[in-house]
């Protein structure tokens, strides 16, 4: 069997607040405001370094170790979300991560600024995993990775935007402003959702909890097929991000400024991606669209290969070019297969949008460390390419073998209502 696909309840009311303007921003918000705060303070590290006399190393501390609370919270927070409730959960976990912004204002030293940069991460981490789970209590299945989308494409925006935002505050203010502007956003967040977001949470049946929940789960063949699908897809972007600032500083000579630039024509393409997923998932079925991205995927990592044994990606601009066109077709692969993961057993979205997380957070920390090593050890882009191809083969290949074929028919009834949803909401 599939999977259940229970839908939202029927009311009136439920449709106001999914296709509310209210609704998206308050998504965007607390989907935003854990990766915001991570990069916000990445220009501000060898200022940190420098005022607390420190190795830089040790600075970089502050972001690994909010990445670690990040997919620890993912793990944490969406089963208790399944089992208190949305609201509380997102409540909770913000009001930790105010008092955690507010500890990083007033330390005095770096490893007091480390662990309150993890609790703020495990706080404020806490809506990207609820997020998905309301999404999934609000929209039927078909309409799931249409939303994801949107949310991502109007969050990215604020994310790319975060690092000059960041350095211009520890510019002019210096580095504790950041964190000054970080515990007001997330006491915004916060007020929004008590004030503006009701619980979305469907009913459970007695007697469930995280034990039953978990183990449903896993042993759905659709949904192990999807969450793989969807990590996989996720460590191309983990494992280009480690390798790249090597291949284009130390192997092409460029400068970091430089490579910056070309790595956000790759974060352009990955929001290019979702708009158009979000364009297209009324007209198709959530499996054709993520066949269309794996193809994509698949096709734009084959091509880097083929310019990486002629040497012709030895300049920035083919292999960047290239990845781009996987970027594109990453974006359909990841939106649509966490869609289908967290559709398997609605009234456990939180679990499974957790284990998605902590997955994918988890062995993305350490396939960057790999493409790191594979851009830093070699003299040509043929290791980091051949390994994006890799990956790319298996995320297919898990859709092949894994996921059970499932056929739907996209109705003009369900396209004329996406559409209806998605310009209420812009």
């Amino acid at each position: 069997m599939h999977g259940m696909t229970g839908k939202p309840k029927g009311t009136a009311a439920s449709k106001d607040i999914a296709t509310s303007r209210a609704m998206l921003l308050l998504l965007v918000a607390m989907t935003g405001v854990a990766p915001i705060s991570l990069y916000m303070l990445v220009p501000a590290l060898p200022v940190l370094a420098t005022t607390f006399g420190r190795d830089i190393s040790v600075a970089q501390m502050t972001v690994s170790l909010f990445m670690v609370g990040i997919a620890c919270s993912q793990l944490i927070m969406g089963p208790l979300s399944d089992r208190f409730g949305r609201r509380p959960v997102l409540l909770a976990g913000l009001t930790l991560m105010v008092a955690a912004s507010a500890a990083c204002i007033f330390a005095e030293t770096l490893p007091q600024l480390i662990a309150a940069r993890f609790f703020q991460a495990l706080g404020g981490a806490t809506g990207m995993v609820v997020s998905r789970a309301i999404i999934r209590d609000l929209y039927e299945r078909e309409r799931v990775a249409s939303m994801i989308s949107l949310v991502i494409a109007v969050m990215m925006i604020a994310q790319m935007l975060s690092p000059l935002t960041g350095g211009l505050l520890e510019t002019a203010f210096g580095w504790r402003a950041i964190f000054y502007a970080i515990t007001a956003g997330s006491l915004a967040v916060a007020a929004g959702i008590a004030l503006a977001l009701p619980e979305t949470r469907r009913d459970r049946a007695p007697g469930s909890g995280f034990r039953g929940d978990f183990g449903s789960l896993v042993r759905n063949r659709a949904f192990v097929g999807y969450v793989l699908c969807q990590v996989l897809a996720s460590q191309i972007i983990f494992t280009f991000a480690g390798g790249g600032p090597y291949i284009v500083v130390t192997q092409m000579g460029r400068t970091s400024a430089e490579y910056g630039a070309w790595f956000a024509t790759t974060a352009f393409a990955y929001l290019v991606g979702n708009l158009l997923c979000v364009r297209f998932a009324p007209r198709h079925s959530l499996e054709r669209l993520i066949w269309f991205g794996l193809a994509a995927q698949l096709g734009g990592s084959l091509l880097n290969l083929a310019l990486s044994i002629t040497g012709l990606n030895a300049a920035p601009g083919w292999l960047f070019g290239t990845q781009m066109i996987v970027m594109v077709g990453n974006a359909f692969v990841m939106a649509n297969s966490a869609a289908g993961a967290i559709s398997v057993r609605p009234e456990a979205a939180g679990t499974a949008s957790g284990a998605m997380g902590f997955l994918q957070q988890g062995i993305g920390a350490l396939l960057s460390q790999f493409g790191a090593y594979l851009g830093g050890h070699s003299t040509t882009t043929l290791p980091l390419t051949s390994a994006i191809l890799g990956i790319s083969l298996i995320c297919t290949s898990t859709m092949i073998f894994v996921v059970p074929r499932r056929e739907v028919v996209v109705s003009e009834m369900l396209i004329e209502q996406a559409e209806e949803e998605e310009s209420g909401m812009l």
